[in-house]
């Protein structure tokens, strides 16, 4: 369990911290605080126990009316109020020294024409595009001027960038543009999130998460680990995984995506960012048994 995470989203929730952090752990993810206290209590339990800090941006809520940097937009002024939005967080992170910040990947969304996203949640339709209106030479050079940015930031700031990605469109998984990136700026890593990929797995006839797993694990900082239940619709959100939740019952291959994890990256970290007040304590500790035993075999 030594590459294990739990979230702390909102606040620095002391509750949720001594039911759901063990001691083996390896840190704590954390986003959107509304007040200073939660960050100065985070900081402290970081020194008192040991244990490192991720970010996901932003940690200080507030500041902006959408949570994630639409660093890729195509009107200049919005990509260049996306980045200092993100410089004005790490000036505030220096006190936390998070090991890594991470970002959602791409935003706004590319979205495929083709399909049908009324499923996907957007908090605004400036959060995404689509592919006709985007072309992928566009997002070729919008994403290395970012990787370049963000390359630099990691060296003044001593953090990894860390990219989640969102819903995918061919640009990312019928071609070899960002595995060329993540190459060339090796500083960069990314985090892929299983009720994220699996959901684009119910909806996408021309999506194939397995795949998208084996083709970029190996870049992965973090994964971000929950189960979703989709039959004709969403039906459970955020659930912790657990052995009996079936693929033929709507749920995501858990067992096969941490097979591939396992095989590809040891070293990634597993973030639970599951609802854990839907399992009772037996259950939670169910939950992490049957991730350790797989993982970490």
């Amino acid at each position: 369990m030594r590459n294990f995470m739990i979230g702390q989203y909102g606040a620095f929730d002391y509750e949720k911290y001594h039911r759901d952090y063990k001691e083996a752990f390896f840190g704590i993810e954390a986003c959107l605080f509304n007040k200073d206290e939660d960050t100065l209590n985070l900081i402290k339990e970081s020194k008192a126990r040991g244990f490192e800090i991720g970010v996901h941006f932003p940690l200080h809520a507030g500041r902006s009316s959408l949570r994630d940097a639409l660093f890729l937009s195509p009107e200049n002024r919005v990509r260049d109020e996306a980045l200092e939005f993100i410089q004005q967080e790490l000036d505030y992170l220096v006190r936390v020294k998070p090991r890594y910040v991470l970002f959602h990947y791409p935003k706004p969304v590319i979205l495929d024409d083709r399909v049908d996203w009324s499923s996907w949640r957007f908090a605004d339709d400036k959060e995404y595009a689509y592919e006709s209106n985007y072309s992928i030479d566009e997002f070729i050079e919008k994403s290395e001027y970012l990787f370049q940015w963000l390359s630099v930031k990691s060296d003044e700031y001593q953090f990894i960038p860390v990219l989640e990605f969102d819903a995918l469109n061919k640009y990312v998984y019928q071609t070899d543009f960002l595995e060329e990136l993540l190459h060339k700026y090796s500083k960069i890593k990314l985090c892929l999130d299983t009720g994220r990929l699996h959901l684009q797995d119910k909806i996408d006839p021309f999506f194939d998460s397995r795949q998208v797993v084996r083709k970029y694990v190996k870049y992965a900082e973090v994964i971000h680990l929950w189960n979703l239940q989709y039959t004709d619709k969403i039906e459970k959100y955020h659930y912790p995984v657990l052995p009996e939740q079936r693929p033929e019952k709507g749920w995501a291959p858990i067992e096969e995506y941490l097979n591939i994890i396992r095989k590809e990256n040891r070293d990634v970290k597993i973030q639970f960012e599951h609802r854990s007040d839907f399992l009772t304590d037996d259950d939670l500790e169910r939950c992490y048994m049957w991730v350790d035993e797989i993982i970490n075999a």
